[in-house]
């Protein structure tokens, strides 16, 4: 009984933190957009490393998806360093188009993915991808 009790506040505390990343996973949460100073949108991406690596090297190439479903444009953004068991926040300006017109961000290429102290390696098995704004986040 104590037991499942233990389970249960642990899960509570997990749920409370925001603590849901999978065990293995490098979760990426485009977690929010902000209309940016200069007329595109501002993306905030949340980094939860539950892996055994800390990345040196986490570079994603995004595809942004007008409401058409159409190509808008190709962005590349360097997200690293990511820290094992660390959420991290990175902020990216997507320029030239408004949050309202962004349907989709597709990560369609890792072009460095390296943790440190090893080889360059395929991170797409280890990643899980979610999205807490209108547009999806999708590999």
């Amino acid at each position: 009984m104590i037991g499942k009790i233990l389970s249960g506040a642990a899960l509570a505390a997990a749920l409370a933190t925001g603590a849901l990343a999978e065990d293995g996973k490098l979760s990426i949460e485009l977690n929010k957009f902000e209309a940016a100073d200069a007329g595109g949108c501002r993306a905030f991406f949340l980094f939860r490393n539950q892996t055994d690596n800390s990345f040196e090297q986490f570079e994603m190439s995004l595809a942004i998806l007008d409401t058409n479903g159409v190509i808008d444009r190709l962005l590349s953004i360097d997200a690293a360093p990511l820290p094992v068991q660390r959420t991290v926040l990175k902020l990216f300006e997507i320029p030239e188009i408004g949050c309202g017109d962004i349907s989709e961000i597709l990560l369609h290429d890792l072009p460095a993915c390296k943790p440190q102290n090893a080889e360059p390696m395929d991170c797409f098995p280890v990643l899980a991808l979610s999205s807490k704004t209108p547009a999806a986040l999708a590999k």
